[in-house]
């Protein structure tokens, strides 16, 4: 007698496209809450999720933009990440403020929003953040910055940016909160940019 396979039990070839992602985003943010972002590998959510690595990279892109539709961040934002280290580090603080500025406004979903919301929790989603801020921003910065006290300048642009992002978009301190990107940018660039390449005090 000839063996039969119901839809619901084949293969993970034969799963649809959506049953695919939703099984790789429900491996990921399994993957994420236990061993953390940089704990987690695309193979290994691959692994968990029953599908070669391949069809991660074709639903996702990268590992980051895994992780921006696991924790609900908009998908806009890894690839804007990208984007600051590729032009000039004397410029890099106008870059900063502009992409941080613009993606929170366009975005309903803005993570530093929610980091700074959840600073004094415990909250499994902030943690994540904040990892993912420590790897792709701040760990960039300090290795591109390439100075002895790097770390130190890393960590103060990270003061300067989640100050900005609590006094904006939660305090909603003026004139901060309703100036225009522009004139952020002008008016906060060259104190983000001073962190980077100033002078140290």
């Amino acid at each position: 007698m000839a063996k039969t396979t119901s839809s619901a039990g084949r293969p993970g070839r034969w799963r649809s496209g959506a049953e695919s992602k939703q099984r790789i985003l429900d491996a990921a943010r399994a993957l994420f809450r236990e061993h953390g972002y940089g704990g987690t590998t695309v193979r290994a959510v691959a692994a968990e999720a029953e599908v070669d690595p391949a069809m991660v990279f074709y639903f996702f892109g990268t590992k980051q933009g895994l992780f921006a539709e696991a924790v609900d961040m908009s998908t806009a934002v890894p690839p804007a990440i990208d984007a600051l280290f590729a032009g000039s580090l004397d410029t890099l603080g106008e870059r900063l403020v502009r992409t941080l500025v613009s993606n929170l406004d366009a975005s309903d979903r803005a993570p530093l929003v929610t980091l700074t919301r959840s600073a004094t929790t415990h909250d499994e989603s902030a943690t994540l953040l904040r990892e993912f801020i420590e790897r792709e921003i701040t760990g960039r910065l300090a290795t591109l910055i390439a100075t002895p006290d790097a770390e130190w300048r890393a960590g103060l642009v990270n003061v300067q940016i989640l100050g900005l992002a609590v006094a904006r978009y939660i305090a909603r301190v003026e004139p901060l909160a309703s100036a225009s990107v522009e004139e952020l940018v002008s008016r906060f660039g060259p104190v983000v940019q001073h962190c980077l390449t100033g002078a140290a005090g």
